[in-house]
């Protein structure tokens, strides 16, 4: 397990200093700096699934209590990211094929939900600077996925889907459409990780799709969606059965 650069809490708040060899983690919401640092080793593949650990042990390498190390390992299994094994500890989640494909299944029926509403009571208002905001985390996802950056495309694509799932308005759907997102990174990475060259290999549309939700074009921006759906299950079914 290696160091984490920095995780997404409050700024402004006192620092730890990490035993170990771990990362400083800012005292203010622990549990959560945990967590949100623990969830990105997970999705790089940085804690391989089927690792196993304590609490003792996330306790020292980061140089913290063993009260906020549980609680954020309780959250993360709580989000399917590990399982409790009794007595034992914690083991990042093997998700399988299948898995994967129920995930991607589970998007298609919220999103279609979501295109539906939008296509009979249009897309209501929606502020300027948070299409801005979108088109900005589109183009950088896509140039990654081009490029075949593949650390920079998992935090690059997550912040697209965040962001434009929350123009929708619903807080529940976007954490729920988030978790399975990360769910199928986690999936993913350690395939995608096998390739050679990555650049060209990951979707990358997420520009086109950006910019049909700023024209209000719900039916192409269902196409584009519909696209990147197939070509997510397709690509993962050539990868994992290559690797298998």
């Amino acid at each position: 397990m290696s160091g984490v650069t920095g995780s997404t809490g409050n700024s402004g708040s006192t620092s730890s200093t990490g035993g170990a060899g771990g990362t400083p983690v800012r005292r203010s919401s622990l549990r959560q700096q945990l967590a949100d640092a623990l969830r990105d080793e997970i999705v790089t593949g940085r804690l391989a699934a089927g690792r196993r650990f304590t609490v003792k042990e996330i306790g020292e390498h980061y140089g913290v209590s063993a009260t906020p190390v549980r609680e954020a390992l309780v959250d993360l299994a709580a989000q399917g990211l590990l399982d409790v094994e009794h007595h034992r500890g914690f083991q990042v989640h093997e998700f399988t094929y299948r898995d994967y494909r129920s995930m991607v299944e589970a998007r298609i029926l919220v999103t279609d939900g979501i295109f539906r509403r939008i296509e009979t009571g249009g897309m209501g208002h929606i502020p300027e600077p948070a299409l801005a905001s979108v088109r900005r985390r589109a183009e950088a996802a896509s140039s990654a996925a081009r490029a075949g950056a593949l650390d920079v495309l998992i935090g690059c694509d997550l912040r697209f889907w965040r962001e434009l799932c929350a123009l929708a308005g619903n807080p529940q759907v976007s954490e729920f459409l988030d978790r399975l997102r990360v769910q199928s990174w986690v999936f993913g990475v350690p395939y995608l990780r096998a390739e050679t060259d990555l650049s060209g290999l990951c979707w990358a549309e997420h520009v086109a799709l950006a910019d049909a939700v700023r024209d209000g074009d719900a039916q192409l921006a269902v196409r584009i969606v519909t696209s990147y759906n197939e070509h997510s299950l397709a690509l993962m079914e050539k990868l994992a059965g290559r690797h298998s």
